[in-house]
């Protein structure tokens, strides 16, 4: 029996992943497990990576380190994005590691107990989004080092992130890293680890690999490029999106399908009703052109998607009740791909894999 909907996570693809970019890196992995493991499930991805070889763990928030705790996960472990006024006396207890963006964080982080925080100093280097400003840089650089003297943190990094916009303008951001790394340098701030480039940067810049690579969407097995391909990057898409066809119809030429009547049929057909929708994570920007699978044959949505479901129009193709449906998965076995959909909808494929809804049951496979 076909899953009435369901999202496969191979988590022999994430250690594959791991693996394969440690090779290619020749340096550490942060594997970034944020936003529930871009959609695949945080602890049970953290753990494939730890197992692929990754060396440390990034979540956004404090609140996702803590979960992997709970799920019984002991591996280095950091967060670097922070609600303000927040203290961190229950990271530090947790040995989670701080990003910090600002001197209020430095000083939050310093005052937590017990002493010493591990903090990595997130600096700005023209994505302009949080990250320390190079205004205040040289007075925070100052108390960092004053503050890891008398024992209050200990400086477990410096960080930033590239833009990803050209190779000139991340090359840019990298000289202008290095110039940061030497002016911590003059205040004796001396970081255990750099680190600068995601999957992207770490792929494509690898003067920008420096101690440890932060991979994110690599760790799925999607590229972060729209001129190459997960195979092409040696990459293996981790999560299979699929479901079982809930109803099917025979219908005439002319028939209106879904909401506004956007598509009408152009004959006699066969339409085959998807128990998934938007409240799931397909996005309506798709309907019309999302492909999809149904018994090994290519399809596309036709008509608008709606909150729980979306119909595609079969022809004469024989289709009961209960079949398979492909959404997504990887194309090297004649799947759509989740760069496919992210196309369909006008958008990237880690939004497609992210926005996959609660009520999709995952099921893990090795």
């Amino acid at each position: 029996m076909n899953p009435f909907r369901e999202a496969t996570i191979d988590l022999g693809a994430i250690s594959d992943n791991v693996q394969h970019l440690r090779r290619l890196t020749g340096t550490d992995v942060i594997a970034v497990v944020k936003a529930n493991g871009y959609g695949h499930g945080a602890a049970e991805v953290a753990i494939a990576a730890l197992a692929g070889g990754a060396s440390r763990l990034g979540t956004a928030t404090l609140e996702e380190s803590f979960a992997l705790r709970r799920a019984g996960i002991t591996a280095p472990l950091m967060a670097w994005l922070h609600e303000p006024g927040r203290r961190f006396d229950d990271a530090v207890e947790a040995g989670i590691e701080i990003g910090v963006s600002s001197m209020q964080q430095l000083v939050a982080a310093s005052e937590a107990s017990p002493a010493p925080a591990s903090v990595h100093l997130k600096v700005d280097t023209g994505l302009s989004r949080n990250g320390i400003a190079a205004e205040d840089l040289d007075r925070l650089l100052a108390e960092a080092a004053r503050l890891e003297r008398i024992g209050r943190i200990r400086i477990a990094g410096i960080f930033s992130h590239l833009s990803g916009a050209s190779a000139e303008d991340d090359r840019a951001q990298l000289r202008r890293y290095e110039q940061i790394l030497e002016q911590a340098e003059a205040h004796a701030v001396h970081p255990d680890l750099r680190h600068l480039a995601a999957t992207a940067g770490a792929i494509s810049l690898p003067e920008a690999r420096l101690d440890a690579v932060r991979i994110g969407i690599g760790l799925y097995g999607l590229s972060p490029f729209a001129d190459r391909t997960s195979a092409d990057l040696g990459l293996r898409p981790a999560m299979t999106l699929r479901a079982a066809v809930a109803a099917v119809r025979r219908v005439p030429a002319g028939t209106g399908v879904s909401y506004d009547y956007v598509h009408r049929t152009d004959r006699e057909t066969t339409l085959a009703l998807v128990p998934l929708g938007y409240a799931d994570g397909i996005p309506r920007q798709a309907s019309g052109r999302g492909p999809v699978l149904i018994n090994g044959r290519p399809h596309r949505v036709c008509g608008r998607i709606a909150m729980d479901q979306f119909v595609v129009e079969v022809g004469d193709e024989p289709v009961a009740v209960g079949d398979e449906v492909i959404v997504f998965g990887d194309p090297t076995l004649g799947q759509p791909s989740a760069t496919d959909w992210a196309d369909a909808a006008g958008t990237i494929n880690y939004e497609i894999v992210t926005r996959i809804g609660a009520r999709v049951p995952r099921r893990t496979v090795s």
